[in-house]
């Protein structure tokens, strides 16, 4: 929990090398899911974390008043989408002024990211004289209104092109071709209204991703995409891209339990929980399946960490631990396991 404006703190998640440091600094910003904000988890984007850590960097993801267990109350300014993206991005202030004192930080050397609302609280945010701030990174930015007579797709261009003409560093914008949220076309319109206002802004559209290109960043099969066009913008405003650090493995080992396709190893499942074994065989990469000794069942796919996800699915359902069956392509159960039980 770090200090913020009106005496609030800010819940933080925080990634660092062993060392003292100090380390250039990247600040990731999260999007806003439907409902209530402080119904949001903490978002701790780990795939992306990772590849800078890998790089030397230290890492900060605060969650923005209202969100999640930080303080404070969600502001919401409606259709005016440049007032949106100013308000989440005086947290993001804060955040990085607390991050400045701290000795294992380079004042100097930092970059700013953001996914989503994210992303449009980040290029607010590029539009203010922050100390060290060397450039910023949209990752499909932007905010939709469900429902009323606002044209928040307008409310968008409007808010970028008074970003554009107030910005004080380079950004580098990925948008993808299905994006669910934030399409090929108003990409371009949000760019053009940036860029004709003289912001600098490197737009790449990437085309398809997966079922969904607004997932990209939380996606481990991301990395593919936006990591090259990220030490390619990383270099161009100094800042460091060479791997220093090799961290463990995340993934666990496969064992010789079963194949993965093999229904009928699954222990402790009966019928119903093996077919939705079966249906989940079917679903994207990254995956996990878990299951306990009590017939509960839960899996995940996608996301910054399936594992975890199905696990905490499974245990919803069960008073008995639940364990990970399959991650992906592989079994990853313990070999001596007896099988049996009932279907929940």
């Amino acid at each position: 929990m770090i200090p913020a404006g009106q005496g609030a703190a800010l819940e933080t998640t925080l990634f660092k090398p062993d060392g003292d440091g100090p380390f250039p600094l990247l600040v990731i910003n999260h999007g806003k899911a439907p409902g209530d904000p402080k119904l949001q988890q903490r978002d701790r984007f780990v795939h992306m974390a990772r590849a800078f850590v890998r790089r030397g960097y230290a890492v900060m993801v605060p969650m923005r008043a209202g969100f999640a267990h930080s303080g404070g109350r969600y502001i919401d300014h409606g259709c005016d989408m440049a007032a949106n993206g100013y308000t989440q991005a005086a947290d993001v202030r804060e955040a990085i002024r607390y991050a400045r004192s701290l000795p294992w930080v380079d004042a100097q050397r930092i970059v700013a990211a953001g996914q989503s609302y994210g992303g449009l609280a980040t290029m607010a945010l590029a539009t203010q004289q922050i100390p060290g701030l060397r450039g910023v990174m949209n990752f499909a930015g932007g905010l939709r209104v469900h429902g009323g007579p606002c044209d928040w797709q307008e409310a968008l261009v409007r808010a970028f092109g008074e970003y554009g003409k107030r910005s004080k560093v380079s950004s580098l914008w990925m948008y993808g071709a299905n994006d669910s949220y934030f399409g090929p076309e108003l990409a371009s319109r949000m760019h053009g209204a940036y860029t004709r206002a003289g912001g600098s802004a490197e737009l790449v559209a990437f085309g398809a991703f997966k079922s969904d290109a607004h997932t990209m960043l939380a996606s481990q099969d991301g990395e593919q995409v936006w990591l090259p066009q990220a030490e390619r913008f990383l270099a161009r405003i100094g800042m460091p891209v060479k791997e220093k650090f090799a961290l463990p493995a995340s993934e666990q080992a496969p064992t010789e339990y079963a194949a993965v396709d093999d229904v009928s190893a699954l222990p402790y499942l009966a019928v119903h929980g093996r077919e939705e074994y079966r249906a989940f065989l079917q679903r994207q990469l990254p995956r996990a399946f878990a299951l306990s000794p009590s017939g509960a069942w839960g899996w995940a796919e996608e996301g910054e960490d399936p594992r975890r996800s199905a696990l905490a699915a499974c245990q919803s359902r069960s008073r008995e631990p639940c364990q990970l069956y399959s991650v992906d392509n592989a079994v990853v159960w313990p070999a001596a396991t007896s099988s049996g039980g009932t279907d929940r």
